[in-house]
């Protein structure tokens, strides 16, 4: 398995359309939720994932959510092959990606069933849930600090 970070503008079309298709494939798909998949956040955003025979198994993004206040977000975390301890080891390398950014905190929004996965790793609740697109999140914050 090998871990890739990259750059939008350093992803070449193949990985692009990988990235894409597994992101629709699971949040439009599987969870059967047709909302903007597309929303101008990539280009802005690092791009980490783990492949395995050129599948990718595991996905997400970090990007600078809050420049004045040095608050990352990390978003899109996808663990495709689940129960293999995939999902840890891109969210701790997600962690990584946003120290580089300067963060001093990492804010995401959280699908409910997730949030225990999340305080694993570090992050709390910071808002009362809410509905996106039909589904239950949460906001959850990791201080960095």
């Amino acid at each position: 398995m090998k871990l890739k970070i990259k750059k939008f503008d350093e992803l070449n079309i193949y990985e692009l359309y990988k990235i894409i298709k597994l992101r629709v494939d699971v949040f439009v798909v599987e969870q059967n939720c047709p909302y903007k998949e597309l929303d101008d956040m990539d280009q802005k955003s690092i791009h980490l994932w783990y492949e395995e025979d050129g599948e990718i198994k595991s996905y997400l993004r970090v990007f600078v959510k809050d420049r004045e206040n040095n608050v990352a977000a990390i978003g899109r975390v996808i663990s495709y092959d689940r129960g293999r301890g995939l999902g840890s080891l891109i969210l701790d390398e997600g962690i990584k990606a946003a120290r580089s950014l300067d963060a001093d905190k990492i804010y995401i929004e959280a699908q409910t069933y997730a949030i225990d996965f999340y305080k694993k790793h570090g992050f709390v609740e910071v808002s009362e849930y809410f509905l996106e697109d039909g589904i239950e999140h949460v906001s959850m914050e990791l201080n960095l600090k």
